[in-house]
């Protein structure tokens, strides 16, 4: 493959030296390699500004992050091989994790795949592509799935924002053989049926695992409020671990259907409840009915999607937690979780004090968890490391 070369600034390429994979639109020198001599997607070697080669990556030239490494050694371009390669060492790390093939199989900058993410449902998976280079590459990535894995089936849910800042259409496809719309998988010991095509994201979020599997070992003989419930990955599981009555909340009535189907599924139905509705609404009614839980998990979507986003996500936070602590009886149990990756794990922490102060409480920290092994970190980038579980004991003094 014969690529052409992008030029970087003098020093520019000292942070993909010490590991990281992206390049900003602001490090490229443009007098030498115009970023407009590029087309959404195309390969190229990245040199420094002495011309030293310092790998290949993928390029957008109408993105800020305009390129992004794919290899550091420039005989190997990004290619269905390298695919499979990469794929196989995703593969053998989540089967050395994992007895059942749920979970997610490609996470990313973090599996050397930049733009690519893979949830495996069995003998089904579900692909997000969020960028341009990976898009170039689709049916290379279905070929590869193919042969490492032989699903079932593939689908495509390419669909979010990510997309639309790399001027990238959306779209939900069935790229290989045919896929229900909706998948089982197995979490913590328990069963789920996650609605693929018509929910949110790839149907399922694994990345609350390792909480979810605390928190299971807690709640027997409980009353369990799961608030943003989605389809029950943290109310369904406490109810099959004994929790004695749960509650979810979800503005989404597809999502409590789903509630209800997986209580059944697992021989739990008569233990769950559901209240559709926004989430604010929904603790305030159960605040004026008197309603009193010994847990209550906290989940929401991220409310700090960008960085201009975190003075009002903040106020959200505070405002769900607070609400969420009026609700525990004297000693119960806050889960409190967050997604949003611009929410600094200590401005978390000061939120559930500040929140338990002004209702007259005390919380006691007794335990943290983060994302799942199947969404490994890469230490030089800090943006894969983006989910928090803060788990307090909230008390009246």
């Amino acid at each position: 493959m014969n690529l052409t070369t992008l030029s970087l600034k003098k020093n520019a390429e000292r942070r993909l030296k010490a590991g990281h994979l992206w390049i900003y639109s602001n490090e490229v020198d443009t007098s030498k390699t115009p970023l407009s001599g590029f087309e959404a997607g195309q390969q190229a070697v990245v040199e420094t500004a002495s011309g030293k080669a310092v790998g290949i990556a993928y390029i957008n030239p109408n993105t800020l992050i305009c390129g992004r490494l794919v290899s550091r050694n420039t005989k190997h371009a990004l290619t269905q091989s390298l695919l499979v390669h990469r794929i196989k060492i995703a593969l053998s790390l989540r089967e050395r994790l994992y007895d059942q093939p749920c979970y997610r199989l490609c996470y990313g900058d973090s599996d050397n795949l930049p733009g690519l993410v893979i949830d495996r449902f069995h003998d089904y998976l579900v692909v997000q592509i969020g960028t341009a280079g990976m898009e170039a590459m689709r049916e290379d990535i279905i070929a590869a799935l193919v042969k490492v894995l032989k699903p079932a089936g593939i689908l495509f849910r390419n669909t979010g924002g990510v997309r639309s800042l790399e001027n990238l259409p959306e779209y939900i496809e069935a790229v290989y053989g045919e896929v229900p719309d909706e998948l089982p998988l197995i979490e913590n010991g328990t069963n789920f049926l996650a609605p693929v095509r018509d929910g949110q994201k790839t149907g399922w979020f694994y990345d609350h695992r390792p909480a979810r599997a605390f928190l299971n070992g807690m709640v027997k003989g409980q009353r369990v409020l799961d608030v943003f419930s989605y389809v029950g990955g943290w109310g369904v599981q406490a109810a099959n671990h004994g929790a004695s009555e749960v509650f979810c909340v979800d503005s989404s009535a597809l999502a409590l259907d789903y509630v209800h189907k997986n209580a059944e599924l697992n021989g739990v139905a008569d233990k769950v409840a559901t209240l559709e509705g926004d989430a604010f609404s929904a603790l305030k009614e159960l605040h004026t009915a008197q309603e009193k839980f010994d847990v209550v998990v906290m989940d929401p979507p991220a409310f700090i999607k960008r960085k201009k986003d975190i003075k009002n996500g903040e106020q959200a936070y505070r405002r769900v937690n607070e609400m969420a602590m009026r609700l525990l009886k004297n000693d119960g149990i806050l889960v409190s979780g967050s997604c949003s990756m611009h929410l600094q794990r200590d401005n978390l922490l000061d939120i559930l004090r500040a929140s338990a102060r002004h209702i007259d409480r005390e919380m006691q920290l007794f335990a943290e968890c983060h994302q799942g092994a199947d969404h490994p970190i890469h230490p030089s980038i800090p943006e894969t490391a983006y989910i928090k579980a803060m788990f307090g004991r909230i008390l009246r003094v």
